[in-house]
């Protein structure tokens, strides 16, 4: 098949397994990559041969951007010891762990190529933890945790990665160099992303027209992280602190419109690209094990297997670890924070995806071990999608978590702010249209008080009605050639925004 055919087979195939995985309650990312597996052994099945500087960049770049746009700051800030537990130490110590291991199996092996592989297989990967938790919906605070974490944990891994690959280059690693290095890296990228996203909040006010906005939000996004690895800093750190910077700046430089549009297409292109990457893992299995003889294959998948369970275990011994410390040292808070439950969630959340296995394939030719590693790569990752992205949502409702209501409660308090805000402005006007609106206002501000939901007011629904009748109506009109298309269009534009302004908070 050529390329496009193949890639349009891939996702037709890829959303008829979203779709089954959804009717199923499996998560998406699982049922993917096994579909994938499968279908690459196929004997006219679809083949897809990507650079890996592009799988990284057209993968994981939108994602994480996305990803980074919605998280909360403030949510950060407060769980930064538990993020940054997970960013440096978990990832520092699953890549000691497996370059040990490695190096104990196959006493041959450089340990530049040893770290380089722990380094690949530690850190669980944004696209992954993101698809699944959404699918599972964990605890609010749960959730902040393991979303900050695979913001940032791929900056610190594939850094690693890049030192063990100079290493095995220059035969040795020379830490005095290295350390300081790895360190101007991540603060040269955050200061390179804030820098990038102040231009950007500039120009994106200046916007007016929805398809250009999106378009050159696509581009800014793929040349923040295409502009980092040029420079040799971390694509990763410089997207995140891109787009966290764009998206505490633009809510009042962005036109409602643009954001709306722009909204619907990155959630759209998103969905596509994880439906693409976890089908592209499934498929790089045949090139890896036609690479290998019968007798490595053996050999390698047993090695691999053990990688696996070090993997998960190295993250569960160290989640527990860190439990046990803030207990003694008695920082847990409140209940939800001392209860070894949470804690599980989080250790065992450690599903692994495209970053690791485009890290592999990566690889230069001639690298040692380099079949082996690329071959560990992919059984680590299937396994952790199968094992762990199957079990989590079961994990959860067996702990049964204490029902965390952070966002409904602080999403009462910020309707009514926006309702008294409103009825603030309209104060003095004494004008028949601001006297409707008054009374509206105070209506819901009255709801509101009293923990109501305002999407489903009594309004809001007779407004709906009202918006379907008209459709029907200028659906007619079109149809008996009253009026023409490009009038239908107009009036559509317009019931659409009616319809959503039916759901106004």
């Amino acid at each position: 098949m050529h390329v496009f055919e193949s890639l349009l087979a891939l996702l037709f195939g890829a959303t008829l397994l979203s779709m089954l995985a959804r009717r199923l309650s499996v998560p998406y990312p699982t049922l993917l990559a096994l579909g994938g597996a499968l279908l690459a052994f196929l004997p006219s099945g679809p083949r897809l041969e990507l650079p890996p500087d592009l799988i990284l960049a057209l993968f994981v770049a939108p994602v994480l951007s996305d990803a980074a746009y919605d998280s909360s700051l403030r949510d950060l800030k407060r769980n930064w010891l538990e993020v940054s537990s997970l960013v440096l130490v978990a990832v520092g110590l699953t890549t000691l762990v497996v370059a040990l291991v490695v190096h104990l199996a196959l006493p041959d092996m450089p340990w530049g190529a040893a770290i380089a592989l722990g380094a690949l297989l530690a850190p669980p990967d944004a696209v992954a933890a993101l698809a699944i938790l959404r699918a599972v919906a964990p605890p609010y605070r749960l959730r902040v945790i393991l979303e900050g974490e695979s913001l940032l944990n791929d900056a610190s891994s594939l850094l690693i990665y890049r030192l063990g690959l100079g290493a095995v280059a220059a035969g040795g690693f020379a830490w005095s160099e290295a350390l300081p290095a790895f360190g101007l890296v991540f603060i040269g990228s955050a200061v390179a992303g804030f820098l990038f996203a102040q231009v950007t909040r500039r120009l994106i006010g200046r916007m007016t027209d929805g398809p250009s906005a999106t378009i050159f939000q696509f581009v800014v996004t793929f040349g923040a992280w295409l502009g980092a690895e040029r420079l040799g800093l971390s694509g990763v750190i410089t997207v995140v602190v891109f787009a966290i910077t764009v998206a505490r700046g633009t809510q009042y430089a962005m036109r409602a419109h643009l954001r709306v549009t722009s909204f619907a297409v990155w959630e759209t292109v998103t969905v596509v690209l994880n439906v693409l990457a976890f089908t592209l893992i499934g498929l790089e299995l045949r090139p890896i094990l036609e690479a290998l003889t019968v007798a490595e294959q053996e050999r390698f998948i047993g090695l691999s297997l053990l990688l696996l369970v070090v993997v998960i275990v190295v993250r569960l011994a160290w989640v527990a670890a860190h439990h046990g410390l803030r207990q003694l040292r008695r920082e847990a808070a409140d209940e939800d924070q001392a209860g070894i439950g949470p804690s599980l969630v989080i250790g065992w959340s450690g599903m692994r995806g495209i970053v690791t296995l485009a890290a592999a394939i990566a690889l230069p030719e001639g690298f040692p071990y380099r079949d082996f590693m690329q071959l560990a790569a992919f059984v680590v990752v299937l396994g952790t999608l199968l094992i762990q992205g199957l079990t989590l949502g079961p994990l959860l409702r067996f702990l049964r978590l204490p029902e965390d209501r952070t966002v409904e409660s602080e999403l009462r308090r910020a309707r009514k702010t926006v309702i008294k805000a409103g009825l603030a402005e309209l104060d003095g006007d004494t004008s028949p249209a601001a006297r409707r609106i008054a009374e509206e206002y105070a209506e819901a501000l009255s709801q509101a008080m009293e923990g109501a939901d305002l999407r489903e007011r009594p309004e809001n629904h007779v407004r709906l009605r009202m918006v379907m009748a008209a459709r029907r109506e200028i659906g007619l009109l079109r149809d008996d050639g009253t009026i023409g298309d490009e009038a239908y269009r107009r009036v559509e534009e317009e019931l659409d925004w009616l319809e959503m302004s039916a759901r106004p908070l």
